[in-house]
């Protein structure tokens, strides 16, 4: 009998952060539903991966070592033909930040610290 999250195993969510704690929290709450988990430690990385993975959704964290969130973003959207969704994290609480995530194309942005079901009711809603 197959779980009730199965449609979503085929989903492939790319987490792109520094930092580890917040990677396995959210990789166990994100294959707890279902997802398939790659991990990018940083915006090279993180670049790298989503053009040869081609995952569903990103999730990018704002503040990186080597390329911050918002060049990612700029050049996923510039540069890939069929972009993923994106998810933009961060502890930044200025409402310039949002509105220039929003401007080059970010498909949500979400304040640290949030409540995973916050974080998981996006993902289900931009992958559905």
């Amino acid at each position: 009998m197959a779980k009730e999250t199965a449609p979503a195993a085929a989903k492939r969510i790319l987490l792109v952060d520094d930092d580890a704690e917040i990677i396995e929290s959210l990789r166990l709450a994100l294959e707890a539903n279902g997802y398939t988990v790659l991990v990018a430690r940083d915006g090279n990385q993180g670049l790298a991966l989503t053009e040869r993975e081609s995952p569903d959704l990103v999730i990018l964290d704002m503040m990186m070592p080597k390329r911050s969130g918002f060049l990612v973003l700029e050049k996923l959207r510039r540069t890939v033909e069929h972009p993923p969704r994106v998810i933009m994290i961060t502890a930044n609480e200025g409402s310039r930040h949002k509105a220039y995530a929003e401007m080059l194309g970010v498909d949500d942005y979400i304040r640290k610290p949030f409540p995973m079901d916050r974080l998981i009711a996006s993902v289900k809603r931009l992958l559905d």
